[in-house]
């Protein structure tokens, strides 16, 4: 195999299996140097990356992009473009061809395509640039493609959205008929996620609303959900326990053939169904209302939570993460945090609030986060660096919103890794400065230059600071929710912070979080979002 493809890593497999020369790129010692750079590149990047080259659009790509295509690997590697995306070719076919003739490149944010790669035309979500690759002619010989799958973003946003708008439509209504009413017109907005859906009853029934749809129907003896498949389709029905006007009220929601059926999807259909049996309790009498006023936090905190993925928690380093919604009312907010590893190994650690208390800064939060996480992978430069990114990228995208956040990463170099030390890099815009915890129980607050916010001004130049973490020294990211309060100034909460921090060196990363929601939770009046890293103390006796 010829040694461009080394690095192809899992692929070389599927890269030998190619017939190369049968391809209208022929051989591969006869390539052009243009296209043996190009695919030089393409197997060295951890960026989903895929060329379109010669006349065809043959395909080349690296290990990222396969996820993106599912079973259309191995067989589209090395086919011409049209034959692996036949579904989509009406659609990528013009642009690829738009690339090549006018040398221009374009950009494509949140495209929804129709992908046939999992044995069914599924619906896809993709940000993506189409750039010409030229040889030393100028003339065009490929196109490159760096991509970004943004399924889970759009539909989470989308659904999220949904939920929020359905809960505001019933949350006024007194009448059991009229929410339901109320509701079935709601959720008929949104055919992409519900193609059909009505909410039976015995009160329904009499409106004249048929059974939907044509299929078998389970009797629901032991359960509030049922899942009704056929060749055709596949039907959800969620029971609406003991609600008005009958104690039988049944969500009936066919599902779309272009989305698969995993927990997600139908943890959504279940929600919708808490969100209109909720708007019925709450019909009932005040005492209800009080209860679904708390179902309504918990439904806020699980919307909001399913958009703040696990931290990364390498082994070597404690770290925990906490989100706590408003305790007055349910609110979905901007607060998130975030923990991952860069491709080198090192611990980007993120806090983060959107300026809002809405769907709105809920999706926005969403976005920032997802292009934080993508631009911090993608250029691998300092955390100051990649926050002027973020600024960059979330203009370019139209993204005008205002956010505050630390992004800090978590080095060790080889001195620090015989005495189990770590330096602590970070850069800040406009947040609430960090705690250090140092071994001996002593707090202080990371303070720096302040810095603007994110969203206030272009071309900001940010800056990184750094300090020494030692075995036995935390450090503590939060939202202004910890620390802000209407009665007082902000610099009283720091310094009742610092406090109660001091002496904390004993704890665990998850006991410094369960101490401070003890600690502010009750008392705050905003989201509070955590991000706590430890460094473990050393085992006594034991020789560095």
């Amino acid at each position: 195999m010829d040694e461009l493809f080394e690095a192809a890593g899992t692929l070389r497999s599927a890269y030998r299996g190619v017939d190369w020369a049968s391809t209208s790129l022929g051989a591969v010692s006869g390539w052009s140097p243009t296209l043996r750079a190009a695919v030089d590149l393409t197997l060295h990047s951890r960026f989903p990356v895929t060329l379109f080259w010669g006349p065809e659009f043959v395909m080349i790509y690296n290990e990222a992009y396969v996820e993106l295509i599912g079973n259309k690997h191995p067989a589209a590697l090395g086919a011409p473009a049209a034959r692996a995306f036949p579904e989509i070719w009406d659609v990528i076919g013009p642009m690829l061809a738009s690339v090549r003739s006018t040398r221009r490149a374009t950009w494509t944010r949140d495209m929804r395509l129709l992908m046939d790669r999992q044995g069914y035309p599924e619906e896809c979500y993709f940000t993506f640039s189409y750039s010409a690759a030229r040889g030393p002619g100028g003339k065009v010989e490929g196109v490159v493609d760096i991509a970004t799958e943004t399924t889970a973003q759009v539909l989470s946003q989308r659904r999220l959205i949904m939920l929020a708008g359905l809960n505001d439509a019933l949350s006024g209504l007194d009448d059991p008929a009229e929410i339901l009413d109320r509701a079935v017109r709601v959720l008929r907005t949104v055919p992409e996620d519900l193609p059909d859906v009505d909410i039976l009853g015995t009160e329904a029934a009499r409106a004249g609303r048929p059974p939907l749809p044509a299929v078998p129907s389970t009797i629901l003896h032991d359960g509030t959900v049922v899942l009704e498949t056929s060749a055709e389709t596949s039907v959800m029905r969620v029971r609406l326990p003991g609600v008005p006007p009958s104690a039988d009220t049944v969500l009936v929601a066919r599902l779309s053939q272009h989305l698969p059926l995993d927990d997600d999807y139908l943890g959504f259909v279940r929600l919708v169904g808490a969100t209109v049996a909720q708007a019925l309790h709450r019909a009932q009498t005040r005492q209800a209302e009080r209860r679904v006023a708390v179902l309504e936090r918990d439904l806020s905190e699980r919307l909001q939570r399913s958009l703040l993925t696990p931290p990364a928690r390498p082994h070597h380093l404690e770290v925990a993460v906490r989100y706590q919604p408003a305790g007055e009312r349910a609110r979905i907010g901007g607060d998130w945090y975030d923990s991952f590893l860069q491709p080198d190994g090192s611990l980007t650690l993120v806090i983060g609030d959107v300026a809002g208390h809405d769907q709105q800064a809920a999706a926005t939060m969403a976005q920032i986060r997802n292009l934080l996480r993508g631009v911090a992978y993608a250029v691998r430069k300092s955390p100051a660096a990649v926050l002027e990114g973020l600024e960059e990228t979330m203009r370019g995208l139209g993204l005008h919103e205002l956010a505050t956040a630390v992004l800090a990463r978590v080095e060790q170099d080889e001195e620090q890794a015989r005495d189990g030390a770590h330096t602590l890099c970070w850069s800040n815009a406009g947040h609430p400065p960090p705690v250090l915890i140092a071994p001996d129980g002593t707090a202080s607050l990371l303070h720096t230059t302040p810095e603007i916010l994110l969203g206030v001004q272009a071309g900001v130049a940010r800056g990184d600071h750094r300090v020494t973490l030692t075995p036995g020294c935390a450090v503590v990211l939060y939202t202004d929710g910890l620390v802000d309060r209407r009665d007082a100034v902000i610099d009283e909460g720091l310094a009742d912070l610092i406090r109660t921090l001091t002496g904390r060196h004993g704890s665990t990363a998850e006991q410094l979080c369960d101490q401070l929601l003890t600690r502010y939770a009750a008392t705050s009046d905003d989201d509070i979002a955590l991000v706590v890293l430890r460094i473990p103390p050393e085992p006594a006796g034991i020789p560095r």
